[in-house]
């Protein structure tokens, strides 16, 4: 499966691939070279979380711009908490504002980006 851009995932494609400052602990995604906390270089690679909880959210009501395909009217953008490191934005897979609340649990998901390109996305934990 092809990714748009593959550097921001682990290499089995399950979670997100973030860097964390050996110095200070910060976490970043994605990726850099240098601690945004600390300003130091000392960065590792880190899978991130794959599940967390909806921190906020907001739903756009008008069609994503290209290169993003589908006919969708609408859809659901939020920042996503992952536990001890960092709140991520990200698309939603849900763009009906009554399945969302802030504080609800939500996991990672690879989503069609166009033709067999995917890209990351957040869904509700369905037993939660």
């Amino acid at each position: 499966m092809k990714t748009v851009d593959d550097s921001l995932f682990t290499p089995d494609r399950t979670a997100l691939l973030g860097s964390r400052c050996t110095d200070c602990g910060a976490y970043t995604f994605p990726r850099q070279g240098g601690c945004p906390r600390c300003t130091g270089s000392s960065m590792e690679d880190v899978p991130l979380a794959r599940e967390g909880t909806l921190w906020a959210w907001t739903i756009q009501g008008f069609r994503p711009k290209p290169p993003y395909d589908g006919d969708a009217d609408s859809y659901g953008v939020g920042y996503v908490e992952l536990p001890g490191q960092l709140i991520v934005e990200s698309r939603l897979t849900e763009a009906d504002p009554e399945k969302l609340r802030i504080g609800m649990p939500v996991e990672l998901v690879l989503v069609p980006y166009r033709d067999d390109v995917h890209t990351f996305a957040f869904a509700a934990v369905r037993d939660a």
